[in-house]
């Protein structure tokens, strides 16, 4: 590795906006470790992005494995933590497997990756950590019971480590309806509805979410804030 060279960790970057970010952070020179669950998949979507991409196996749900996960991994000028799951659950039908299992992956498994990264991540404005939220904290839908709440504390997460970490800079972001997004993929009578209700009629699309990663990777004077990336759509 050149003195040139940063590397970036991606969690979550074997599919969807971690991949794309990904594979825009390879595509203007950096170096990027990219996590999915599954170490065959991993390996075989970093070969896809070029020589200046490794692919590993890490389990954010499991977080007690994090630090073997990444022991591999050296420093780490970058990172985004992006792997998600959804689920629909209410107070009055609770699933408490469901809800364990989102928190546990969205804050005990951001806090470990940060914690065994340890002393690997950088400690200069020129770090930063991005790790992903989403609107659903501000918006709540029905089902939405533990993704809005987690959201929150993911937000509590960023604000806390900003101050903990500092000079390393740390962000949450937010997406909203990302309408070109794998997971909105053949829904479009939901789309349709969603751009009904936003100004300008379109929706925020994977560009938007990976320029706004980017941005808050490389901005030296932003921390502790919360981005958010929903063209602003309005309440039904």
């Amino acid at each position: 590795m050149t003195t040139t060279t940063r590397t970036y960790l991606v969690v979550g970057g074997t599919s969807g906006i971690g991949l794309e970010i990904s594979r825009a952070l390879t595509a203007r020179g950096d170096r990027v470790v990219l996590t999915g669950r599954d170490a065959e998949r991993a390996t075989e979507v970093a070969a896809g992005l070029g020589e200046s991409a490794a692919g590993i196996a890490l389990d954010l749900a499991q977080p007690e494995t994090i630090a073997a996960s990444l022991a591999g991994v050296g420093d780490v000028h970058g990172l985004v933590i992006a792997g998600v799951e959804r689920d629909s659950n209410t107070v009055r039908d609770f699933d408490i497997a469901g809800a364990t299992r989102i928190a546990t992956l969205k804050l005990v498994g951001y806090a470990e990756t940060i914690h065994a990264l340890g002393e690997r991540l950088a400690n200069s404005t020129e770090t930063g950590i991005v790790l992903f939220g989403g609107v659903a904290r501000y918006r709540p839908y029905p089902g939405s019971l533990t993704v809005s709440t987690v959201n929150g504390g993911v937000e509590g997460l960023g604000t806390a480590l900003s101050v903990e970490l500092a000079p390393i800079r740390v962000n949450v972001l937010h997406p909203g309806i990302i309408g070109d997004s794998p997971f909105w993929s053949g829904k479009e009578q939901a789309l349709a509805a969603y751009r009904s209700r936003t100004p300008g009629g379109e929706l925020a699309t994977v560009a938007d979410v990976v320029g706004a990663a980017l941005f808050l990777l490389d901005n030296r004077g932003i921390s502790g804030e919360q981005l958010h990336v929903n063209r602003a759509t309005l309440a039904s």
